[in-house]
């Protein structure tokens, strides 16, 4: 098997193995937000903060933060690394403040946020990207593989999930208030704004993360699928969350199996797992409503 060659094998292991404990850190953070995304109808937000890192990317090659590729075909670049990971994560935060703030002074309704930065980013990173001198490996950050993740990318995303984890420990209670009804947590004396920021905050931070394993475009998934998949099956709390940390742990380690068997794609894999479990949750779902109703034929 594949997967047994690449985790024991001295002479590749190394390459591997970053990206699987990686990939740990970044199930267990979805997790949770992929909850609250789902029942506050954000699943476009990880889409629009994964690509506002384009404009990240572009602000860091400006800067000279981004890798070069050499002669021999390798990245080598000394700065490359944190500096531009942290660049491009205050980018990403400013981007997810951004739809924030104009959703709060209805300006605008907040897909049409996410979609205003989205653009703006990316069109941002374009013109930064072509006034930066040629030959940057800027590519490796937005469409990320297993492979490029190195110890320091695991000991980062498994530091991101720790902070973030704690963040919703300590907000839990006003967060799922106002994530289960706005209206009676406004009435309680939650304010609204507070909570969105700090969700929008803590999306814009497992969105960076995931893409350092996924990619931009295939981030967005394990915001949103974990936590669909366990509501399609529960509406209590601690169950929900339960069964979006199975689902976003099945997925992801299912989805590496597959990457390593089939030698697909890292990212597509992983989503094409917690596909899998979303569907076999909503057919389990309705199987289960109709033996309900089957049971209970009097019941309105």
């Amino acid at each position: 098997m594949n997967t047994i060659q690449y985790l024991t094998d001295p002479a590749v292991r190394g390459l591997f193995w970053p990206g699987v404990i990686a990939a740990l850190a970044i199930a267990l953070l979805s997790a949770p937000l992929s909850v609250l995304v789902v029942l506050k109808r954000l699943a476009f937000i990880g889409q629009g903060i994964s690509h506002a890192a384009f404009g990240g990317i572009g602000l860091a090659a400006v800067l000279g933060l981004t890798a070069r590729l050499g002669a021999s075909g390798l990245t080598a670049a000394p700065m490359h690394g944190i500096p531009q990971f942290l660049l491009v994560t205050g980018f990403c935060v400013a981007a997810g403040l951004a739809v924030g703030v104009v959703a709060d002074r209805r300006v605008a309704k907040e897909d049409t946020a996410i979609g205003v930065v989205l653009v703006a980013s990316m069109a941002l990173g374009a013109i930064l990207l072509n006034v930066a001198p040629t030959g940057l490996a800027w590519e490796s950050f937005l469409f990320g593989s297993i492979t490029l993740v190195s110890p320091t990318d695991a000991a980062t995303a498994w530091l991101i999930t720790l902070a973030v984890l704690a963040a919703l420990f300590l907000l839990r209670r006003p967060l799922l208030f106002w994530a289960f009804d706005e209206v009676g947590a406004i009435a309680r004396g939650i304010s609204a704004p507070a909570m969105r920021t700090a969700l929008l905050i803590l999306i814009s931070l497992a969105t960076v993360v995931a893409m350092k394993l996924a990619g931009v475009v295939l981030a967005t998934a394990l915001l949103v699928l974990p936590g669909a998949t366990a509501l399609a099956l529960s509406r209590r709390w601690g169950v929900v969350l339960a069964l979006s940390i199975a689902a976003a742990l099945a997925g992801v380690v299912g989805g590496l199996v597959l990457s390593f068997e089939a030698e697909w794609p890292t990212g597509a894999s992983i989503v094409v797992v917690l596909t899998a479990l979303l569907g076999a949750a909503r057919g389990f779902s309705v199987l289960r409503a109709r033996g309900q109703r089957a049971a209970h034929p009097q019941s309105p």
